[in-house]
């Protein structure tokens, strides 16, 4: 599988009329294609299949160097697996791409392929947490987005719970920040901890809700009694 075969592989499952549409509700400058998701996902099932982790890793990277608005969906979801053994050069390159981000859609799809190599050596939380200072704004949102999993625990190890607080110190540090996404984020992650941590959720909220915007506040609440 080439970097052609693989732009072939797009273009031919594209849809120019509704092309405009994605572009606008995405917001995004960069080429798209109109290559409708369920695609991208049965296309990104069938190459990892075939490929080995060397090749996925090497494809990955040149789609999303393309800077095409699908490609750079397809490219995360190329290395999104729980167990890839070693994982360094998957860590390397997903960490390279997020001063890159630019929206939300192509943010999140690496931020699910990253939270797994997160989960996979927690140390990389050192990393992550360098982000929080960023002046790009994507960047200090992957710093939630891709931490989800901690939200997620049911029977948290003592180093998960340590995990968990660290990543709401996080986002205590975030709630002034203004801006509508770092807003849903927190209220995001929140939302998520509620479902197996209420009371650290409540917590937080009482600390910190008073200064976050109400629909973020809104939205941590959303699963609370």
């Amino acid at each position: 599988m080439t970097l052609d075969d693989a732009m072939a592989a797009l273009a031919a499952a594209s849809e120019p009329d509704t092309a405009a549409g994605k572009a606008q509700y995405h917001k995004t400058d960069r080429v798209v294609l109109g290559v409708p998701n369920p695609v991208l996902n049965d296309l990104s099932k069938q190459w990892r299949g075939s490929l080995d982790l060397d090749q996925r890793v090497a494809l990955a990277d040149q789609l999303w160097q393309t800077g095409v608005f699908e490609a750079r969906i397809l490219a995360p979801k190329l290395l999104t697996q729980a167990r890839i053994r070693p994982d360094h050069q998957v860590w390397a390159l997903i960490n390279s791409w997020v001063p890159d981000f630019d929206g939300w859609a192509i943010a999140d799809h690496v931020c699910s392929a990253g939270g797994r190599r997160l989960v996979a050596d927690p140390s990389r939380l050192d990393t992550v947490e360098t982000w929080t200072g960023s002046d790009h704004m994507w960047t200090r949102r992957a710093a939630l987005v891709m931490t989800l999993p901690w939200t997620k625990q049911n029977h948290p190890s003592a180093e998960e719970y340590a995990a968990r607080d660290r990543i709401l110190g996080w986002a205590a540090k975030y709630v002034p920040d203004r801006n509508w996404f770092i807003q849903k984020a927190i209220g995001w992650w929140l939302r998520d901890l509620s479902k197996h941590d209420a009371d650290r959720v409540r917590a937080f909220l009482d600390a910190h809700g008073a200064q976050m915007k109400p629909f973020a506040r809104k939205e941590a609440s959303k699963y609370l009694r």
